[in-house]
């Protein structure tokens, strides 16, 4: 066992020896590697922060909710409470109904309209979510000041600013009891909207940021923000976000969503479906196997210049080989066996391959915590991708050492000390 360790370690001394030589051309050949494993890396830790990002959104919204929205795609019924493929006050009225969906905990509609909100000289887009008093318990809202509007605020004009909205019109000043103008993108017609309540900054969202939003009752913004009525005289809604009682009863509320909005639609048998019903938990899954499959594909993408350096390593040894011909010619001429050459060289090109992987580890973790530096996009460096890298970058040293060190094993000890 020492005898073989010996031999192990004389042969990285060899090895060592010979890439010292010729240092600037060992660094050269290095450098394909050290790019190719600080590229696995970094696009395999961007690929992983976008993916617990978007994991981290969906779920913070609960994988117990459903949302129903309008389907273009569906069959209109036959005259029920839809109509027009669209989500109506009736749908709402049905869903709300324990008797319908008694695995729901929470029913909220929405209705949004676009348009500009003026105060003064300032004016800019938002979006204006018409809803009920439920909505700020669903998404957890906290009021910075002022409070969320109550069911007694019904269809009056009063708004709750986002945080983002608020600090641009007024800066730091509480706003609360002022009023300001709506102009509806969808009606052109402005209404004057009190402010009775700002709420604390959310965040972005990949979804909607509820920061650069305001919201207003439902009917407010069904009738005197826009018209959101259907051909057939119907107010609708842009959504409806069901919460079922928890994560086991989401199946059972979607199959009771799909039939009571069947029924109210009057569908038959063979109509399809005029609207969608989104569970978060399917998007949830959806989502992590599209990022998996994206993060897979920036590997394979930076695995390419790791073959890159593979070939690198390969043209360099074979270069190499050539240059130590007669070197190559005395060892075999003193003793020196067909492995004892082969491994030597192998080891030549199997270091390569270890230093390159480190120093493009160090790299690709740097270059992670610079992406995390510039805020826009977050980078998760993990050991997997550390392990892909660097047991990728060995195997390319073992693939593309193993021609050039057969070579030198395979000369002539005559020939070799021929060779000039």
């Amino acid at each position: 066992m020492l005898t073989q360790l010996g031999d192990l370690w004389e042969s990285v001394r060899v090895a060592l020896d010979g890439l010292l030589a010729n240092k600037m051309r060992s660094a050269l050949t290095m450098l394909g590697v050290i790019i190719g494993v600080a590229a696995v890396i970094a696009l395999m830790s961007i690929g992983a922060g976008v993916q617990a990002e978007i994991t981290e959104q969906i779920s913070s919204l609960g994988t117990n909710i459903l949302i129903v929205i309008p389907s273009s795609s569906g069959r209109v019924g036959n005259g029920g409470g839809g109509g027009a493929g669209s989500i109506t006050m009736d749908d709402l009225d049905a869903l709300s109904d324990p008797a319908n969906v008694p695995d729901a905990s929470l029913v909220v509609p929405e209705y949004s309209v676009s348009g500009q909100i003026i105060y003064g000289d300032n004016n800019f887009s938002v979006s204006a979510v018409g809803t009920t008093a439920e909505y700020q318990a669903l998404y957890e809202l906290g009021v910075a000041s002022g409070e969320f509007f109550t069911a007694q605020d019904g269809g009056d004009k009063v708004a709750v600013l986002g945080s983002n909205v608020a600090a641009d019109l007024f800066g730091d000043f509480d706003p609360v009891g002022l009023k300001i103008k709506f102009n509806s993108a969808t009606s052109g017609q402005t209404t004057s909207l009190k402010i009775v309540g700002v709420l604390e900054e959310e965040g972005g969202s990949m979804f909607a940021s509820t920061d650069d939003s305001i919201f207003v009752p439902l009917d407010t913004a069904q009738t005197r923000l826009a018209n959101a009525r259907n051909t057939l005289g119907a107010l609708t809604l842009n959504r409806i976000s069901v919460v079922a009682t928890s994560e086991e009863t989401v199946a059972p509320v979607n199959d009771q969503i799909e039939g009571v909005l069947r029924a109210d639609h009057d569908l038959d048998l063979t109509d399809d479906d005029d609207f969608s019903v989104i569970n978060q938990a399917e998007m949830l899954d959806t989502v992590t196997a599209v990022t998996d499959t994206l993060t897979v594909f920036l590997g394979a993408i930076a695995g390419i210049s790791l073959l890159v350096g593979g070939i690198g390593i390969m043209n360099i040894m074979l270069v190499s080989v050539t240059e130590r011909t007669r070197e190559i010619g005395l060892r075999k001429a003193i003793g020196a066996q067909r492995s004892d050459i082969l491994f030597q060289f192998l080891m030549e090109a199997i270091i390569l391959s270890l230093l390159g992987g480190f120093i493009g580890i160090l790299v690709g973790v740097g270059m992670g915590q610079l992406v995390n530096l510039t805020g826009m996009v977050t980078s998760v460096v993990t050991l997997s991708s550390i392990a892909l890298a660097v047991g990728f970058s060995v195997a390319i040293g073992l693939f593309f050492g193993i021609y050039p060190a057969n070579q030198a094993a395979k000369l002539s000890p005559i020939e070799a000390l021929r060779y000039e």
